[in-house]
């Protein structure tokens, strides 16, 4: 598991960024990849995947 913030998420269109933390890759994330409810400054843990575009964070819930 990784751990990241939100850098940015529209609900609306239902993608976004998340910042890996100690690095200064950016993963894509889709509401698909969502466990819980995430907005943008969110603390979060991930797993990363290989989607069709590049890496993907899945099973994105909310740092507790």
């Amino acid at each position: 598991m990784k751990n990241g913030t939100v850098k940015f998420f529209n609900e609306t269109k239902g993608f976004g960024f998340i910042k890996v933390d100690n690095s200064n890759e950016e993963v894509f994330v889709h509401v698909s990849g969502l466990k819980e409810e995430i907005r943008q400054n969110d603390e979060v843990i991930f797993e990363i995947q290989e989607g069709k575009k590049g890496l993907n964070a899945v099973n994105v819930r909310l740092a507790k």
